[in-house]
């Protein structure tokens, strides 16, 4: 059986974390969760800068001076190929912006690798890295046309709340209520299966 582990980044993956965005653009298909990496790589900006504001924003006074929140960004790495198959991100609060449309949550699963319930396992190890963060409940949201994301929300509890509007995006939002504890102990005899021992590294 697969394993799966949450990892952060860090220089030992720099050319896997180029490659998995660089697999999006191959398929043409839209990059979230990925804590900015791809929004960053095509302003110019190296991984290595990435990485050093990645680390920072773990800090919430450096985060709110960047009108941020405090968040982590890892990677989702297949324990048999220590291959890195997703990415997700974890904010520790919510602003403006992410309480109508972003969410605590985004994430993303390299095209090649869709299709596996791997997008699930990636959520459900996230939330475990929330609850030891003191969180009690995180909004996710989804576009209204992923049907793929809104089954991963589904999946592990997500409790609708309501569309908004992102006229930024031009999409309509669907804001979902994921209770973390509740989450974790009605789904583990699905998904504790796959986690590795490495847990989070």
């Amino acid at each position: 059986m697969e394993k799966f582990y949450l990892e952060l980044p860090s220089m030992e993956r720099k050319r896997e974390a180029i490659e998995y965005i660089e697999e999006f653009y191959e398929y043409g298909s839209q990059i979230h969760g990925t804590g900015s990496l791809d929004r960053e790589l095509k302003k110019g900006r190296t991984y290595e800068e990435w990485l050093n504001n990645n680390i920072k924003l773990h800090d919430a006074d450096y985060a709110l001076e960047k009108g941020l929140v405090p968040a982590y960004t890892y990677f989702l790495i297949r324990e048999d190929d220590n291959k890195l198959v997703a990415m997700i991100d974890l904010r520790l609060g919510l602003n403006e912006y992410l309480r109508n449309f972003g969410g605590h949550i985004g994430y993303s699963v390299r095209p090649t690798e869709r299709k596996k319930g791997y997008n699930k396992i990636n959520l459900y190890l996230i939330l475990q890295v929330a609850k030891n963060h003191g969180l009690d409940k995180v909004l996710i949201t989804c576009s209204d046309s992923n049907e793929g994301s809104r089954k991963t929300i589904l999946s592990l509890g997500g409790k609708f709340k309501k569309n908004n509007y992102d006229e930024s995006d031009n999409e309509t939002m669907e804001l979902y209520w994921i209770d973390v504890n509740d989450s974790l102990e009605k789904y583990k005899d699905i998904y504790e299966q796959y986690i590795s021992n490495n847990k989070v590294k």
